[in-house]
């Protein structure tokens, strides 16, 4: 039995933490919100982010990080994108040297533009990163249903070992040497999942959909081989794999904003609405920097953006699309 700390009680986190407890751990789990605290202590429930759903005896809440990481042989990071680094640093000297690090967030970080396993690394020098990511809903992996993900690390023991933590008779855990791939695939696909809910919203049917999940791994593809990515990784779970998921299943939280917006509400509105994050927001803007950056085209993450923070119009973004200058097909 290990020892392990989760940073992050969103339903992903509270998820695998769950996973982790059922899997014979001691889960201890760190939240932001004192009343997701009290619910998971007191009611054995995530009514905030995991409702209905009862976690195992052995997982405990606190809003207490350093007393999370105490004795922890294992620290998952399940924390959103833009808080990441600010989460780490104030609990940075709780970390003993070599400690492995899962990065289960899905997303790049604002103004660096960089995965959070870069963040983890930098401000966490002596961890053993290991990105965990592929084509999961959370409820669907607390149920039980059957689910693959990949383990990434350029330390391949780190990832074996994750892999063996992780795995159970209906989470099937793979491992890669590709965690930039891997983390990219699990990021990019959220924008990708907005311009489907979209499309979704304007009412269009099968075709446009296919389309678009195919050109939007083309443009994934591109952008992760530009970064020095193995262009083999966009084939797996956590390029094809996670996209097809998030950009058809209903349980999306992407998708679903992309439905809103084609449907006439505003980013503003949506964003009050409701208390999850929809991580394809700031990946979009990111995207579009990265593209610039690299020198790589990515016309479906520009008109997203334009959508998201410019008040585009999603039809005149998909008339745009459709009207772009002929030319062969090639993910280069």
């Amino acid at each position: 039995m290990t020892r392990i700390a989760v940073l992050g009680a969103g339903s992903w986190g509270t998820t695998l933490a769950d996973l982790l407890a059922r899997n014979g751990h001691e889960v201890r789990l760190w939240a932001y919100e004192a009343e997701v605290v009290e619910s998971i202590n007191s009611r054995r429930e995530n009514t905030v982010y995991l409702p209905e759903c009862r976690l195992a005896e052995g997982l405990t809440a606190t809003s207490d990080a350093h007393a999370v990481l105490g004795g922890a042989g294992l620290v998952l990071c399940a924390i959103p994108s833009h808080a990441v680094r600010a989460v780490l640093k104030g609990v940075a000297g709780s970390l003993p040297e070599g400690l492995l690090c899962v990065s289960a967030t899905k997303g790049l970080e604002p103004g660096s533009l960089k995965p959070a396993s870069e963040v983890i690394g930098e401000v966490w020098p002596g961890a053993r990163v290991v990105v965990l990511s592929g084509p999961s809903f959370a409820m669907e992996v607390f149920q039980g249903q059957p689910t693959a993900v990949c383990a990434a690390s350029r330390d391949e023991d780190a990832a074996r070992e994750t892999q063996q933590q992780f795995a159970t008779a209906r989470f099937r855990v793979y491992w890669s040497r590709d965690p930039l791939g891997v983390e990219l695939g699990g990021a990019l696909k959220n924008v990708i999942a907005i311009a489907a809910g979209i499309l979704e919203g304007l009412g269009l049917g099968f075709n446009p959909r296919a389309a678009l999940i195919t050109r939007g791994l083309a443009e994934i593809t591109r952008l992760g081989v530009a970064m020095g990515a193995d262009p083999m990784t966009f084939a797996g779970l956590t390029g094809m794999g996670d996209l097809v998921l998030t950009a058809t299943g209903q349980l999306s939280r992407n998708r679903t904003l992309g439905v809103a917006l084609a449907q006439g509400q505003s980013l503003a509105d949506y964003t009050a609405a409701h208390r999850t994050v929809a991580e394809g927001v700031g990946t979009a803007r990111a995207a579009v920097e990265l593209g610039v950056r690299f020198g790589v085209e990515l016309p479906i993450c520009q008109q997203v953006s334009q959508i998201l923070f410019e008040a585009k119009s999603p039809a005149e973004a998909v008339k745009d699309l459709m009207e772009r200058a002929l030319k062969m097909e090639q993910w280069r």
